[in-house]
């Protein structure tokens, strides 16, 4: 390797770093909270319903400025952008440390989300554009590892610190790697991650090695006749508008299945298993580590095959996981269930890596915040929705029979029903995801 390389190659290892952290801390932080509700609701004398908004004020903040965090990247710059949410996130989380009032705890969750949703937008985006192309699907699995293990991670994580040093160190606990982020993202992004730049790299080469640039990078398409070069240009921004729609759509499907597990699995452990809540938790602990395990692995899978078609084995591992679910665990036990579990979240990890590196890698370099912070909303909007979906729907399945025959019943049709909407939702998507 010669050294040019190497010093490309360890540059574009620093700024996965960052951004690979960046989205660590922020996951970590939309799920730390949930563990010391028991204790905020003692310390500020509130009911269930008012500490509650401590968790969901996070999440709400997040998911409402996507779309707009991802807008304002593009147009003010990524880094600098990232830099600032980073900023904001601590300072934030410095205010929630040190609230003495549950209003001031939830403004200060208001602003830390706000600070969160611009770290999430900008780190994707970010992605493919530190990243060599060859090597996007990998890092679309490292980042997709790390945010599962950042949700997976915070209750455990936040449950020693409440009982070592009180709910304060939940908040301050980002103060110092918020810092050390901050410092890492002035120093080991590339100028060429903001916009004004990523809409015109050539601007940032001499000119004689951006002609050179321009005629390596002609493709098939630039070559052909200029009737059908004319014809491309005006097709091509509608294919990708499909692309993006059906990525979309996806991301929401899979997002709300996937939810199903959290909302639907507790209730069938204890009432159709008879699992108490350690056993349970320790059950349902198989899905983030199986996702934070299969990101790599489904990174490279993409790297290897390409994005469309592992897209659809993903989609096809995930429904046969939801169809497992169905079925297996009323005559296996809860062999059955982590059968079913592992093999949806695996599909699950590999549809992350797929879906988000074929949404990122051709897009617009001037727009990739903007389909950032698309994607964190169609997911979010997905495990809200699925949320409120399969519980309703489990309950549904389930009502005047006995426990036993009712946790069946809705496990049943629950999962059912996710597996054809998976099933659903490919077969609406196939003929636009890839029209060649």
């Amino acid at each position: 390797m010669s050294q040019t390389s190497y010093q490309s190659a360890l540059s574009s290892s620093a700024a996965l770093c960052a951004l690979g952290l960046t989205t660590l801390v922020s996951s970590m932080s939309s799920s730390i909270a949930s563990i010391g509700l028991p204790t905020l609701a003692a310390f500020f004398h509130a009911t269930f319903s008012q500490i509650q908004w401590v968790v969901l004020t996070y999440l709400l903040a997040v998911t409402g400025s996507v779309l707009a965090m991802g807008w304002l990247s593009d147009r003010y710059g990524r880094r600098r952008l990232l830099a600032a949410g980073v900023l904001l996130f601590t300072l934030s989380s410095l205010g929630c440390g040190l609230a003495d009032r549950l209003g001031w705890l939830i403004a200060a969750r208001l602003v830390q989300g706000l600070g969160g949703a611009m770290m999430l937008v900008n780190s994707l985006a970010l992605v493919v554009q530190v990243v060599p192309a060859e090597r996007s699907g990998r890092a679309m699995g490292v980042m997709g590892s790390l945010s599962a293990l950042g949700t997976a991670m915070g209750p455990a994580f936040g449950g020693v610190l409440v009982a070592a040093f009180g709910w304060r160190a939940l908040f301050l606990i980002n103060l110092l790697p918020g810092l050390l982020l901050w410092l890492l993202i002035r120093h080991s992004l590339p100028p060429v991650s903001d916009s004004a730049k990523a809409r015109n790299p050539a601007s940032l080469m001499p000119a004689d090695t951006a002609a050179t640039a321009r005629s390596a990078a002609m493709t098939d398409a630039d070559r052909l006749p200029a009737s059908r070069s004319m014809t491309a240009s005006k097709l091509d921004p509608l294919l990708r508008q499909r692309t993006l729609a059906c990525g979309l759509l996806l991301s929401l499907v899979v997002a709300a299945v996937m939810m199903t597990t959290l909302v639907v699995g507790p209730f069938y452990l204890a009432a159709g298993l008879h699992l108490n809540p350690r056993q349970s938790g320790l059950l349902m602990a198989l899905g983030p580590l199986v996702a934070v395990a299969a990101g790599l692995p489904a990174g490279q899978l993409v790297d290897r095959i390409g994005s469309d078609r592992a897209t659809v084995f993903s989609l096809l591992a995930a429904a046969a996981g939801c169809g497992l679910l169905a079925v297996l665990p009323q005559t296996m036990g809860r062999g059955g269930y982590a059968i079913g579990l592992i093999l949806l979240t695996a599909g699950y990890a590999l549809f992350q890596a797929s879906n988000n590196t074929a949404l990122l890698k051709g897009a617009d370099p001037a727009r990739s915040g903007l389909i950032s912070g698309m994607m964190n909303l169609s997911r979010n909007l997905g495990f809200l929705g699925g949320a409120g979906l399969m519980a309703a729907v489990y309950a549904a399945a389930g009502r005047g029979l006995p426990a036993v025959d009712a946790a069946s019943r809705g496990l049943n049709v629950t999962f059912g029903l996710a597996a054809g909407l998976i099933l659903l939702a490919l077969v609406a998507a196939r003929p636009w995801r890839n029209p060649a």
